[in-house]
């Protein structure tokens, strides 16, 4: 594919007047053109979400999702067109909220086509802020490149007041764009940050540093004038899940865990077919009697049981209150939820479902 350049539209005054504020008018990087130094190529992929939306009448402050495609996105910041050569195509134009395997498997397909034709140096996936981290995460276990994929949202709609989408694009594109940040994995920039995708968590409902890595800290931050990395790269533990033909992925079930509570909801997950279960569990991811009597008689029917907890950091740990190696569990040790039902998806895909190989896809 021949990549196309986008220059600033200047009838979106609002969205241009918000990147200028946020990211000023000079690009730092037209010295690299001024050399003669070759921009590097890459490819955006839209998926809608926040980032891409436009306000409603339902509210004040209500938005639709994806209404706004990709190549506009770019076109309204001025300066972009001089940190790359872009190209821009449409996946899905969805709030993340509605994310699912078919959008996920049609971006690997896409990202491996760009890769093996030698299209592009990076790639930048626009992303509502909901799901964004398990798809940063499902594309960290298949992917096996070392060319940077970066995800990028925004907590406020491109026509709101205040829109951090332009500034959060800009400094997407610059990370996807660094020869610095190959080797790195799948990264999420928010916020002047940079997350791996293992460790980033969405931490809170509306404010815009709601990207987190509790466990962790950045690997990085990025503004209009610098690129840091608070380490050398290192080079990825394990091997990549292989993705079946064609989704869908088997069904994993996250079981959230409460007080007063019994194994209605694990039998009702069994009976609707559930390959696996997460268990969010509270604490070190812990349950009621009922709960976890439910779950055992579960794993001895061949599903495959994964513990993890509700509070959001933290470790869970091996045979402490649950006696695993007893019942046939495994823990999602650094995993939120929603992250190890990504990984046990995968897993399950690839025939890896008897608990110490399970646990030990989990350790890497």
């Amino acid at each position: 594919m021949t990549p196309r350049s986008f220059r600033p539209n200047y009838s979106a005054r609002l969205f241009l007047l918000i990147a200028a504020l946020a990211i000023g008018l000079a690009s730092p990087v037209s010295a690299q053109q001024a050399t003669g130094t070759t921009l590097a190529r890459v490819l955006v992929l839209g998926t809608g979400g926040t980032i891409a939306g436009q306000a409603s009448a339902r509210a004040g402050n209500a938005y639709d999702s994806g209404k706004v495609s990709a190549a506009n996105l770019i076109a309204a910041i001025p300066g972009i067109d001089k940190l790359s050569q872009i190209s821009a195509e449409q996946i899905s134009s969805i709030g993340s909220q509605d994310m699912n395997d078919k959008v996920w498997f049609d971006l690997v397909k896409r990202i491996r086509t760009a890769i093996d034709n030698k299209e592009v140096d990076g790639i930048v996936i626009t992303h509502g802020t909901d799901t964004m981290e398990e798809t940063a995460f499902f594309l960290q276990n298949v992917l096996d490149t070392d060319i940077p994929v970066v995800l990028v949202g925004s907590m406020r709609p491109s026509t709101a007041i205040g829109a951090d989408g332009p500034a959060n694009l800009y400094e997407a594109m610059r990370v996807a764009s660094a020869p610095e940040s190959r080797g790195r994995g799948v990264l999420v920039v928010l916020n002047d940050t940079i997350h791996a995708a293992r460790w980033v968590q969405k931490t809170n409902t509306t404010s815009v540093e709601t990207f987190r890595s509790p466990d962790a800290g950045p690997v990085g931050y990025v503004d209009s004038g610098a690129l840091r990395f608070l380490q050398p790269a290192v080079p990825t533990n394990g091997a990549k899940l292989k993705l079946p033909d064609a989704p869908p992925l088997p069904r994993v079930d996250i079981i959230y865990s409460h007080a007063n509570m019994d194994a209605a909801e694990v039998e009702d997950a069994v009976k609707r077919g559930a390959k696996g279960i997460v268990l969010a569990g509270v604490g070190d991811g812990n349950s009621s009697k009922g709960a976890i009597d439910a779950l055992a008689a579960a794993a001895k029917q061949g599903v495959v049981v994964v513990r993890s907890s509700r509070v959001g950091s933290g470790f869970v740990n091996r045979n402490v209150e649950v006696e695993d190696d007893k019942l046939g569990f495994a823990v999602s040790l650094d995993l939120n939820p929603q992250k190890a039902r990504v990984l046990l998806e995968l897993l399950i895909a690839n025939g890896i479902t008897e608990p110490s190989a399970v646990q030990q896809a989990f350790a890497r």
